[in-house]
């Protein structure tokens, strides 16, 4: 392999991801034999482009964020180099992908195992909704590999059947969602598990939104930012997307795309001022928490809007262009637009208000079949690539918001004190008779729909700024050895 070479680079912003070394890009023919082997295994005859650049800082033991699109192969990014990385002769856990649903745990734990072979590298998934025999199985036998969801690692953890003493390679897979809100209580307590020796950290997502950027410094030290846009490394400021949605169902769709993406803070643009009233009633009424500003309102009023957006206190601001032009709001990881803009500049300095200083973000557009057009001049104007994203269905929402209720249960289940669950223990029958009942579901379901919306529709609680390497401030209950605590190098 080549010596590093430093690629020229601004110095980063507040908020912006660092520069990264760059590596020569690794082929097939120039990987190490292991890795070759794994290949042929999984019938590849190249690698892909996320690999030929990722696995060089993998086996450099790099930090690194990692940018690429989902289906690019940033699954074999990760494995590979983490197969050369593993003592076969060591029955502990070397190396732990955290994902955020159990699909993405199955999908993983798949790809580990085709690429392991018969290499004497164990793995396995861990996750909810199963029994924990064959889990506790597995750990108690020595899997090499882990791949699990937040939740369940956690019950090993505290039931000391999976221990991280020898851990050597972290991974966040879907970063953006692992330390969105419903599973940032999750990491902080999982980080007191972490080993004080070494060990390296990498995350992957297809956007690094402001939020992640912040955070991704309480797991990771000095990290390099790796990008696939345009073919070299750089910081890609925004992800293009667009959804066809039927004009009639514009504002349902707009409502299921919001309840998938769960952005932390966005900004919604409408042409006129009429869909800026309409649609905000609409949300609202959805439960979210938005507020409106256009032209008609007072400039006392609109800042007062403003203010609210930049103390954080206002999670979703629907506006007509004149919020386009001149705001600059820090921390902004989505714009929606209900519909095109009726001029192509416009799309630019609505896109512009996400992806800031250095960080990136998300512009997601939704069209009329028959605004497409508008859609492909815009792209041809400006050389922007769209990518087409289906619309969610109801389907699709309900088994997100299941997903992401559950972690939020299971995570403040686990914070219960000995009180709370001795108060909890009158209840029990309760929730027995009514679970019983299909005519009582709707109680259940009512309760469920309130704490969701408490807790993921409200404004964002401010995270606090707290640098690599502090001990979370509520976790469960450490080694009395002192030795789960995060490393330092």
């Amino acid at each position: 392999m080549t010596d590093p070479i430093v690629a020229p680079q601004p110095a980063p912003t507040t908020h912006a991801a660092p520069a990264a070394t760059e590596f020569a890009e690794l082929t097939l023919a120039t990987a190490p034999p292991l890795l070759r082997a794994a290949a042929t295994r999984a019938g590849w005859t190249e690698f892909m482009p996320v690999q030929a650049k990722t696995i060089p800082y993998v086996l450099a033991r790099r930090d690194a964020m990692v940018q690429s699109r989902t289906g690019s192969g940033k699954t074999g990014a990760f494995v590979l180099p983490m197969l050369a990385r593993i003592d076969k002769q060591k029955k502990a856990c070397q190396a732990l992908v955290l994902v955020p649903t159990r699909e993405l745990a199955l999908q993983v734990s798949q790809e580990v195992a085709l690429l392991a072979g018969d290499s004497g590298v164990r793995s396995v998934a861990v996750y909810g909704g199963v029994g924990y025999g064959p889990q506790l199985d597995a750990l108690r036998e020595g899997a090499h590999i882990v791949v699990g969801t937040p939740g369940r690692i956690l019950d090993h953890l505290m039931r000391q059947v999976l221990v991280l003493d020898a851990l050597d390679m972290l991974v966040f897979d879907e970063s953006d969602r692992m330390l969105s809100m419903g599973f940032y209580p999750d990491m902080r307590r999982l980080q007191r598990y972490l080993p004080k020796r070494n060990y390296t950290a990498y995350m992957f997502s297809a956007t690094f939104p402001p939020f992640v950027l912040k955070l991704a410094r309480q797991f990771m030290q000095e990290p390099e930012f790796i990008s696939l846009s345009h073919d070299h490394v750089h910081v890609s400021e925004t992800e293009h997307l667009y959804c066809v949605v039927p004009a009639m169902q514009r504002d349902r769709g707009l409502v299921r795309i919001l309840e998938i993406e769960n952005p932390d803070s966005a900004i919604i643009f409408c042409n006129t001022k009429a869909d800026v009233n309409y649609l905000t009633i609409v949300l609202q009424r959805f439960g979210f928490d938005a507020d409106a500003m256009s032209a008609e309102l007072s400039q006392t009023a609109r800042e007062k809007v403003m203010a609210r957006v930049r103390a954080g206190t206002l999670r979703f601001l629907v506006a007509t262009d004149i919020a386009a032009r001149g705001i600059d709001i820090h921390d902004l990881s989505h714009v929606f637009q209900y519909a095109p803009p009726e001029d192509l500049e416009t799309y630019i300095h609505r896109a512009g208000r996400t992806g800031r200083a250095g960080a990136s973000g998300t512009a997601i557009t939704l069209i009329d079949p028959l605004e497409r057009a508008a859609l492909d001049d815009i792209s041809k104007r400006f050389k922007i690539d769209f990518i087409e994203r289906p619309l969610p269905s109801d389907d699709d929402v309900q088994t997100t918001v299941a997903q992401r209720l559950t972690a939020l249960l299971e995570a403040r289940f686990r914070t219960l004190d000995r009180v709370q669950s001795e108060r909890m223990q009158r209840f029990l029958p309760l929730c027995r008779t009514l679970a019983e009942s299909e005519d009582e579901h709707g109680l259940i379901a009512m309760l469920f729909e309130e704490f969701y919306h408490q807790s993921l529709h409200a404004p964002k609680p401010v995270i606090e700024d707290e640098p690599a390497g502090k001990s979370a401030p509520a976790a469960a209950p450490a080694a009395s050895d002192g030795s789960h605590r995060r490393r330092r190098r």
